[in-house]
């Protein structure tokens, strides 16, 4: 089973190394493009989830760990569930985050394994409506803060809709990607008034 994960890992690394990923996403059509800003409708999909105490570099590193290690065979039927993107963090209160992973379309809740493990949580994720702005880099606290302050500056010029998430950071690529072509967005969530 560790031979097959680490094939996997070395097959993948070439593409990701240059930011070309084959994992699925969550569909969605396009509502309104600005640059590297959109409106974006979702599909519904399910998320595996999971919240951690701490500071956002933790938070980040534990999540996936506990997250990574369901998709990797860590439920009920020991069963791998292919890599998806992107990785999504939300602020939660006191000081804790959520880190999701969005599962393929193939499965519906009564499909997917059940995890073993019982910080992680299976959700729908109902359609709706996000804003994202995308930018390439490094996926850091002070970075996604900044690129949050662009994203909601340009919601203010689109008074039709209201914003009703905290800002969520996206990450598509794996650590070993080239900066430049690094793919990381932050996603608000979004109701037309």
């Amino acid at each position: 089973m560790r031979n097959k994960f680490l094939l996997l890992g070395l097959l993948t690394a070439g593409c990701s190394i240059f930011g070309k990923g084959s994992e699925e996403r969550p569909s969605y059509q396009v509502v309104l493009k600005a640059d590297n800003k959109e409106i974006r409708k979702y599909d519904s999909y399910i998320i595996a989830k999971t919240a951690i105490n701490g500071q956002f570099k933790e938070a980040q590193s534990k999540g996936f760990r506990i997250l990574a290690g369901y998709i990797f065979g860590k439920n009920k039927s020991e069963q791998s569930i292919s890599m998806t993107a992107p990785v999504v963090m939300s602020p939660l209160e006191n000081k804790s985050w959520a880190m999701s992973f969005s599962m393929p379309s193939k499965y519906t809740l009564n499909t997917l394994p059940v995890p073993n493990d019982e910080r992680v949580e299976l959700e729908v994720v109902k359609e709706r409506l996000v804003a994202a702005i995308t930018y390439s880099g490094f996926w850091g606290e002070s970075r996604n803060v900044e690129e949050s302050k662009k994203l909601q500056e340009w919601l203010k010029s689109h008074q039709d809709y209201e914003v009703i998430s905290a800002p969520m950071f996206a990450g598509y690529n794996p650590p070993w990607t080239i900066p430049f072509l690094r793919r990381n967005e932050i996603l608000i969530e979004l109701r037309r008034k």
